[in-house]
């Protein structure tokens, strides 16, 4: 099974963690950016990101290379902004015809929203249930053998579900 992680990071935490799916995975991957970078730091970067997660909006990405036909799974990453998936999550998923694929997510949070993310995630695509869902708590700013845990177990869980 041909397995791609398409990913946003902000501040790296989802990059570290899209990283090491991969490698555990065998997975191609894909960091998808919008062509207006969202601020990093300070009050901004609250505001303008949750404003535009909260909005529902879909901005436009830097060009990217992705054949859905050459996929069977597609496991998405994201940092959770305000209970949502980010932008540029969304925008990938309104422009790419996902559907007989697999999906598999993975959030990077601070605080708490994953599973709202998650909810909102699989309404955007159309589908009942993701094939495995991993929240972690800032696996690159704050590293800790849990975050190193629950990597393991969702690869895991995605290679039993490739067995069957």
């Amino acid at each position: 099974m041909k397995t791609i992680i398409v990913y946003y990071s902000l501040e790296g935490n989802t990059d570290y963690a899209a990283n090491k799916i991969a490698s555990e995975l065998g997975a191609d991957i894909l960091r998808i950016d919008p062509v207006k970078n969202y601020p990093s730091s300070g009050f901004s970067k609250f505001f303008w990101g949750g404003k535009s997660a909260v909005m529902a909006e879909t901005p436009r990405l830097m060009p990217y290379d992705f054949n859905a036909g050459a996929y069977d799974r597609v496991i998405f990453g994201f940092p959770v902004w305000a209970g949502n998936v980010t932008p540029p999550i969304r925008t990938f998923v309104k422009d790419n015809n996902l559907q007989g694929k697999r999906i598999a997510a993975f959030a990077c949070q601070s605080g708490a929203g994953a599973e709202k993310a998650f909810a909102k995630l699989k309404a955007a695509l159309g589908i009942d249930d993701l094939e495995a869902e991993l929240i972690l708590i800032d696996p690159k700013a704050k590293p800790a053998a849990e975050n190193n845990e629950k990597i393991k177990a969702f690869c895991d869980a995605l290679s039993a579900e490739t067995a069957k």
